[in-house]
């Protein structure tokens, strides 16, 4: 572990401290602050120069504000001669414009991924995109990370019985089914409409899930109208009970006020964003990336393989 280096944005300090705990690698210092006009400065306390840095920044709310946050930090230490710069992004923004569904739209997504590369960045890790096909928009080597295995360690774990996996839309059908032969449970498919921007409606249900516990596999739980409107139709077909495993808890707006109300039981989060104190509500639990990234961040560092470091969770996972 020598000649490594953590750096941590604002995005998500609580998660990079816990990974500086697990590699016992304290986080450099750095001076982040705002002028007066809201322009951000960055200043790198320590030399970096030859040095294999990972800077850990979730771009969560406000998301520019971090985004801009990151290029920054990411171009002093490229001017500092940093040998080798990861980015360690848990959750990348504007993950959902990935495509152009209308004309005169932008691939906001393919934007981010031209803006990162340019800063200066030599690798990205990040966890549970939007759309796969967005590790091709970027030019550098990308580790995408799935959460579906830790949720599905999880559930084992509390050892739920007549479980079904459902797939909220069709995006998640992959992920879903993927986790439901972890766990070796039916799937269940769920027809959504998406009518405008963070609004949907459900169409029918594909499965069976009366007397069931039905854990619900999503990538992000935004504003919640979506995913509560879900779990409303699963309860009128029969669910015994309902369990939501989302990546990332961005919940904006009256998300917590619908989940709180809705039949859900529990909604189960990694910590990709670190959840204001408000917005706990009890029925959330947080699963830690800490572990997984530290592991990631470590064999990356001594160019070690990531495939086998999955194939061993599988295997630790079916004991």
């Amino acid at each position: 572990m020598e000649k490594i280096q953590l750096i941590s944005g604002r995005g998500n300090p609580v998660l990079a401290q816990k990974i500086s705990q697990y590699l016992k690698v304290p986080l450099s210092p750095v001076i982040i602050k705002n002028f007066a006009n809201g322009e951000i400065y960055v200043k790198i306390e320590e030399k970096v120069r030859g040095n294999d840095v990972f800077v850990i920044q979730t771009l969560s709310s406000p998301v520019n504000e971090n985004l801009m946050e990151l290029l920054i930090m990411i171009d002093a230490l490229h001017r500092a001669s940093a040998e080798r710069i990861n980015v360690v992004c848990p959750l990348l923004c504007y993950s959902r414009q990935d495509r152009k569904t209308t004309s005169r739209e932008p691939i906001t997504a393919k934007l981010v991924a031209n803006l990162i590369t340019k800063a200066g960045a030599d690798r990205l890790l990040t966890v549970d995109l939007h759309a796969d096909q967005i590790q091709g928009f970027y030019d550098i080597p990308v580790d995408h990370l799935v959460g579906y295995p830790l949720f599905a360690k999880y559930l084992l774990a509390k050892k739920y019985r007549q479980m079904v996996v459902v797939a909220p839309d069709i995006g998640a059908v992959k992920k879903a089914h993927k986790m439901a032969d972890l766990l070796q449970t039916p799937l269940v498919m769920v027809d959504k409409r998406r009518t405008r921007h963070n609004e949907s409606e459900v169409s029918f249900i594909i499965g069976d899930v009366a007397g069931k516990t039905a854990v619900i596999l999503d990538d992000m739980i935004d504003t919640g109208g979506t995913i509560c409107n879900v779990a409303d139709i699963l309860k009128e077909k029969g669910a015994k009970e309902i369990i939501i495993c989302a990546t990332h808890a961005l919940l904006n707006g009256q998300a917590c006020e619908r989940l709180q109300k809705s039949p859900v039981s529990k909604i189960i989060f990694l910590d990709t964003v670190n959840i204001d104190k408000e917005k706990k509500i009890p029925k959330i639990e947080e699963i830690s990336l800490a572990p997984l990234l530290s592991k990631v961040i470590k064999r990356l560092h001594g160019g070690k393989s990531l495939g086998s470091l999955f194939k061993w969770e599988e295997k630790e996972m079916e004991l």
